[in-house]
């Protein structure tokens, strides 16, 4: 009778995957919900300021620059404190740290309903950056708990889906706050966005601390071959780590040049995401747009394109284990949408198409991204190792801005800012293809 390679019979190596299939199912219906719903309302109450800026520089008198440096000052405090945050989720549990990380961050979203000064926008920005700062590295860390490294692009997926999600809720949302709660109990348009779309995670934290397990050995919801199997998937994934794996500690994490690699990569790529993210708003309006209701409803169209899209690559580059390939095409393809728009292809239906294209596949780039690093860090490593990764990845998030922002005021326009983004994003391609052999 013939066998695999790996010494099961075809029939038993069926059954295996199918059994799998179910149980992957089941976790996932449990916790990515629920997760996916808080990092939708994290990443909302993040990038809310690119539509607030269409009301609240004139109401406060503030310039550009002002704000500018407002929406960097977040990621000065998310760098910061996004290592101590996760090494804490690990030493205390994702349940506890989840709930402490939501509740400060809602009070700080909603507190900017009173900000009158810049002081006060800058000591509030930079607070929700800290308060904030362990959320996502912390949901990749949890879900290395979960599932092995073949099944996370997808998984992920649903995550990088929700950065468009908040895209299209800020859409909807966000613009018809402003415009129609304007005045209601005396208080401006932006003030409600924030107050409105602040208070969904401080009620989301109270239900993280009944709902979410912080292993899956803890999971009362698991039957105990269902813990057990879980347990065996990863402890085969780790038997195949590279060498080196049995080393702890940050210091060994920080000596690997992997490391390094997948900062710069993630740089690159969050460049070019938290640009669509920030900056879309304004490329709308300066097409012609001038009603604010209508310059987030046309931004729907891109973040929706966008959340289909994440989800539908990120499940083929899981077939096979394609993540340098579908990286790569995705970055690439990304680089040449923005250039194009760069180009200035005339009229909003084909900018809102190429926005659309460069949205797809950027978006897409992440989870494929989360995947290869996760899959390469042994897990004594990982939680130093992805919070560094995103640490100093994410310092895009302070150099973006300030960046585009300089480009835009010297040039008039956004053409240059996007084909520095799109030369960004070629070579986080050639880095990886060029600097990770395939394992």
């Amino acid at each position: 009778m013939h066998t695999t390679l790996a010494g099961v019979q075809p029939a038993q190596a069926t059954a295996d995957s199918g059994t799998d299939n179910a149980l992957y199912r089941k976790v996932s219906l449990r916790i990515i919900p629920f997760l996916f719903i808080c990092y939708v309302v994290s990443f909302l109450d993040r990038i809310n300021i690119g539509f607030a800026q269409l009301q609240m520089k004139q109401d406060l008198g503030f310039s550009d620059a002002m704000y500018g440096l407002g929406a960097a000052v977040f990621y000065v405090g998310y760098v910061l404190f996004e290592v101590p945050s996760n090494l804490l989720l690990e030493r205390f549990g994702a349940r506890k740290t989840f709930v402490r990380i939501m509740l400060l961050w809602g009070a700080a979203s909603v507190a900017m309903m009173w900000v009158s000064t810049p002081t006060q926008f800058y000591t509030l920005r930079f607070l929700l950056g800290v308060f904030e700062a362990g959320f996502f590295p912390g949901i990749v860390l949890y879900l290395t708990y979960w599932y092995p490294a073949l099944r996370r692009a997808s998984v992920l997926s649903f995550f990088f889906a929700g950065v468009a999600v908040a895209g299209v809720l800020g859409g909807l949302v966000s613009g018809w706050i402003m415009r129609d709660m304007a005045g209601v109990l005396g208080m401006r348009g932006w003030q409600w966005m924030f107050a409105i779309e602040g208070s969904p995670a401080l009620l989301l934290a109270l239900v993280a601390h009944y709902y979410l397990d912080d292993r899956p050995a803890r999971a009362s919801w698991l039957s105990g071959a269902e813990k057990a199997r879980l347990a065996a998937n990863l402890a085969d994934e780790q038997s195949g780590t590279a060498p080196g794996a049995g080393r702890r500690g940050l210091s060994s994490v920080l000596a690997n040049p992997l490391v390094y690699l997948f900062a710069f990569i993630y740089f690159t790529l969050t460049c070019a995401s938290l640009t669509l993210s920030f900056w879309m708003p304004i490329m709308i309006r300066e097409l012609g747009v001038a009603d604010v209701l209508l310059v987030s409803l046309y931004s729907v169209i891109p973040n929706a394109v966008g959340a289909v899209a994440v989800i539908v690559i990120a499940r083929r580059s899981d077939r096979g284990a394609q993540h340098r390939k579908y990286f790569a095409c995705c970055v690439a393809g990304g680089a040449i949408a923005l250039s194009m728009l760069a180009l200035n292809p005339g009229g909003l239906p084909a900018a809102l198409a190429l926005l659309s294209l460069a949205t797809a596949l950027i978006f897409s780039a992440l989870p494929i991204f989360w995947a290869i690093p996760t899959a390469h860090l042994p897990q004594s490593a990982r939680a130093g190792g992805i919070a560094v990764i995103s640490s100093v990845g994410i310092t895009s998030g302070i150099a973006a801005p300030w960046v585009i922002g300089q480009i835009k005021t010297a040039t008039g326009g956004m053409e240059y800012a996007l084909y520095l983004l799109s030369s960004l994003l070629v070579l986080s391609a050639v880095a990886l293809l060029a600097g990770l052999k395939r394992r």
